[in-house]
C-alpha cells in the first residue's frame, strides 16, 4: 500500500475511486432494496468491502461489496427467520471463507461448471426482475418468483391508480436515462456510469414535480444503522437452519467471487489473483457485516470492471471508493433520502435482465455442444421454480453427467519440458474440472517469457469446464504478447490454435 501512494500510480487511482464510488452508490441501496432490508444496511457493505477488504484482498483490482447474486437468498433469510438472523449467518458464512482460504481450497471453486455459474446468475436475474417490477409500481415484492411472475399483469393493469402509475413513470424515466446515456453518451464522458445518470434523473424529475412517490428511508448517522447481534449468539450459531444457510452462503458468495476475480484478471496484465488470499479476505468482510447486521458480499464484476477501465493500478482504487461512501453516507444523508424507491428497482430491472446472459449459453453450445446448456437452463429453471441453492445443486449434478464416458479414466498427467527459450507442456489422459486446479496452477507457473508449446496429442478427452478454463488462459498469454502453439489439437482442442 505505501507503494502505491509513493509511485505514479496514486493519480489513477484515485481517479478510477471516483468512478467506483459512482458506480456503488445506487447499486448498494439497490440491491439492499432488492434484498428486503433498508437501504443503508447495503451502505455498510460497501463501506467494508472497499476499506476492509480492499486492505486484504488477493486480487488487486476486483471490487467487494453487496452482490446481486445473493439478494434473492437474503431476501428467503429475512422473510423466514427476520433481519436478526442474518448477522450470525453472516458470522459463521465468514468463519467458513476465512478457514477455506487458510486450507487453500479456493482454486477449487474454479473447478465449478461455467454453465452451473451463469445458469445461477440467470436465475438470479429473472428473479431481481419480477420481483423489482413490482418495486416500480411503489408496490412489495411477494413471497416467491413464481408468485412474482403471475402477478406482473395485475401490476399493468393496476396503472389507473394514479400513485402507481407515477412511480412507474419515475422508474421508466431513469430506465430510459440509464439506457440512452450508455448508447449515446460522448467519448469523453465514458466513465461516467449510466446507473447514476438514470437514479439523478429519476430524482430530479420526481423533486422538480413534487411527485407522492416512496423515497429511500436512511438514518441521520450512519452509526445508528450498525445493529450487532443480539444475545444468545452462540445459540443461533448451533442453530441447524442457520447452519445450513450459511454454509449455502459461503459456497455462492465464493463461487461468484473467485469467477468475478477471473474475469477481471483477463481484463489486465497485471498481477494476478491470489484466489485463498482473495478468499480469506472476503471472509473477513463477511465476518465484519455480519457483526454489523449488514448483507453479505462478493467481489462484484460490475464495479470491478469499472475499476479496470477507469485505469486503476492498486488495491488503494478500492479502498478509496469505500471511503467516499462512508464521507457521503456521514456528510450527505438528506441527498440520499431524495431518491425514489421506484428509480433503484429501474436499475434493478436492468442489472436483472442483464444477468440473462443467453450470449454465453449459445457460446457453450456453439463450443461443446448440448450437455452444457442443458446444464444452463436446468439450473436457472430450478433457480426460479424452487431456489438458488437447490439449483445450483441440480447444475452441478448434471455437469457430472459429462464424466461418465470417461469414468474408468479420470487420470491426467501433465509433462514439463524446456527445449532451448521454448517449454512445452504436454497433457495425457483425461481433462476434467476434477484436475482444473493442479491444472490451472501448472500452466500459471509457467514462464512468462518465449514460447509456450501446449501438447495435446494424447490428451484423450476434455470436459468443457477444463476447456474453457485453457482457452482463456491461451488468449490471455497471447494478448500479453507471449506466443503459445498447440500440437495435436483436434476437436474441442482446434479453437486454441485460432
Amino acid at each position: 500500500m505505501l507503494k502505491a501512494l509513493s509511485g505514479g500510480s496514486f493519480s489513477r487511482d484515485f481517479t478510477a475511486s471516483i468512478v467506483v464510488f459512482l458506480v456503488a452508490m445506487p447499486l448498494c441501496m439497490g440491491i439492499a432494496v432488492a434484498s428486503g432490508v433498508p437501504p443503508e444496511k447495503g451502505l455498510i457493505t460497501g463501506i467494508i468491502g472497499g476499506i476492509i477488504v480492499g486492505l486484504f484482498a488477493g486480487s488487486p483490482l476486483q471490487v467487494s461489496g453487496p452482490a446481486a447474486g445473493l439478494a434473492v437468498i437474503v431476501f428467503e433469510i429475512v422473510r423466514e427467520q427476520g433481519l436478526s438472523a442474518l448477522g450470525p449467518i453472516l458470522i459463521l458464512a465468514g468463519a467458513i471463507q476465512v478457514i477455506a482460504g487458510v486450507a487453500r481450497v479456493g482454486g477449487w471453486f474454479r473447478a465449478i461448471s461455467p454453465a452451473v455459474v451463469h445458469g445461477m446468475l440467470a436465475g438470479i436475474g429473472v428473479l431481481i426482475v419480477v420481483g423489482q417490477f413490482h418495486v416500480l409500481f411503489d408496490d412489495k415484492p411477494l413471497s416467491s418468483g413464481l408468485s412474482n411472475l403471475m402477478a406482473m399483469p395485475g401490476q399493468l393493469l393496476g396503472l389507473t391508480n394514479q400513485d402507481a402509475a407515477t412511480a412507474f413513470a419515475v422508474g421508466l424515466v431513469t430506465i430510459l436515462g440509464m439506457l440512452g446515456w450508455e448508447k449515446f453518451r460522448p467519448a469523453s464522458m465514458k466513465l461516467v456510469p449510466g446507473a447514476l445518470v438514470g437514479v439523478v434523473l429519476g430524482t430530479l424529475v420526481a423533486f422538480a414535480l413534487g411527485l407522492p412517490v416512496a423515497r429511500v428511508v436512511v438514518p441521520e448517522s450512519i452509526l445508528s444503522a450498525i445493529t450487532p447481534p443480539e444475545a444468545g449468539l452462540m445459540a443461533q450459531l448451533l442453530n441447524p437452519a442457520v447452519i445450513t444457510t450459511a454454509i449455502a452462503i459461503a459456497f455462492i458468495a465464493s463461487a461468484e467471487t473467485l469467477l468475478s476475480a477471473a474475469a477481471v484478471d483477463r481484463m489486465h496484465d497485471g498481477v494476478r489473483t491470489n484466489y485463498n488470499k482473495e478468499l480469506s479476505a472476503q471472509g473477513v468482510g463477511n465476518l465484519l457485516c455480519g457483526f454489523a447486521g449488514a448483507l453479505p458480499m462478493t467481489g462484484v464484476i460490475v464495479r470491478s470492471s469499472a475499476n479496470v477501465q477507469a485505469g486503476a493500478k492498486t488495491r488503494l482504487s478500492t479502498i478509496l471508493h469505500g471511503i467516499w461512501i462512508l464521507a457521503f453516507v456521514a456528510l450527505l444523508p438528506w441527498l440520499l433520502r431524495e431518491i425514489p424507491m421506484a428509480a433503484l428497482a429501474g436499475i434493478l430491472v436492468i442489472t436483472g435482465v442483464r444477468l440473462v446472459s443467453v450470449a454465453h449459453v449459445k457460446h457453450l453450445f456453439h463450443l461443446y455442444g448440448p450437455l452444457p446448456a442443458i446444464v444452463w437452463a436446468a439450473t436457472l429453471i430450478c433457480v426460479v421454480a424452487t431456489d438458488l441453492l437447490t439449483g445450483v445443486l441440480v447444475g452441478i449434478g448434471l455437469s457430472l453427467l459429462e464424466l461418465l464416458p470417461q469414468a474408468r479414466k479420470l487420470g491426467l498427467k501433465v509433462e514439463e519440458e524446456s527445449r532451448g527459450e521454448a517449454h512445452e507442456i504436454a497433457l495425457r489422459g483425461t481433462a476434467t474440472f476434477l484436475n482444473l486446479p493442479r491444472l490451472s496452477a501448472r500452466l500459471e507457473s509457467l514462464p512468462a517469457a518465449g514460447l509456450i508449446i501446449l501438447n495435446v496429442e494424447r490428451l484423450a478427452h476434455i470436459d468443457h469446464t477444463c476447456a474453457e478454463m485453457v482457452r482463456e488462459w491461451v488468449e490471455r498469454r497471447r494478448k500479453a504478447g507471449e506466443p503459445v502453439e498447440l500440437f495435436g489439437a483436434t476437436g474441442k482442442m482446434r479453437q486454441f490454435a485460432a
